[in-house]
């Protein structure tokens, strides 16, 4: 199962579910974008990201009843991790938070140029294809209902970290004081 629990800087009990264990695999004589490819929601085996996002909530609910795992008090993180998942309806009901970093095309375009890609991007792959999905799904994201925040994607990653970090840990508190009057 693609689900590893561990502890990050003070967020008890977290989870992350290895984006890279729902992305098909990519089409070694790729010359346009097709559905192999990782801007496009079609890559994702989302079927297989739902089940392991629901064992994860399930999982979650029994450890949580029991004592000799963890405290009563703690609250599962399960942090999903991906654009394009802002787009799949199914996944509406599931968010608490979301975090959506902005970027500029120079810092993006000279980003991407420094990853290591097996195959590599073809010439003109960027400005034809990634830049434009960005903007895309960018786009549609704006006329969703829920609330996702906009983070600044030139800031240090300490920075933006940090930014997340306490969002959590606020969003956790009210959750604690949620079940405590419950």
């Amino acid at each position: 199962m693609p689900i590893f629990l561990y502890f990050i800087c003070g967020i008890p009990v977290t989870a992350w579910l290895a984006k890279q264990c729902h992305v098909c695999t990519r089409d070694p004589n790729r010359r346009t974008p097709a559905c192999q490819e990782a801007e496009l929601l079609e890559a994702l085996n989302m079927e297989k990201m739902m089940s392991a996002i629901s064992c994860w909530m399930e999982s979650s609910k029994h450890s949580l009843a029991s004592a000799d795992c963890r405290s009563s008090e703690e609250i599962p993180v399960l942090i999903i991790e991906g654009f394009l998942l802002f787009n799949y309806k199914p996944l509406d009901s599931i968010w608490n938070r979301s975090y959506f970093l902005t970027i500029p095309y120079e810092e993006c375009k000279r980003r991407r140029s420094t990853r290591v890609y097996e195959p590599p991007d073809p010439p003109g792959y960027f400005d034809g294809h990634v830049w434009p999905m960005y903007l895309k799904h960018r786009q549609e994201i704006q006329d969703i209902t829920w609330q996702i925040v906009y983070l600044d994607g030139t800031k240090s990653e300490e920075d933006v970290f940090s930014q997340v970090y306490e969002d959590v840990i606020q969003e956790l508190a009210k959750r604690k004081g949620l079940q405590e009057t419950a």
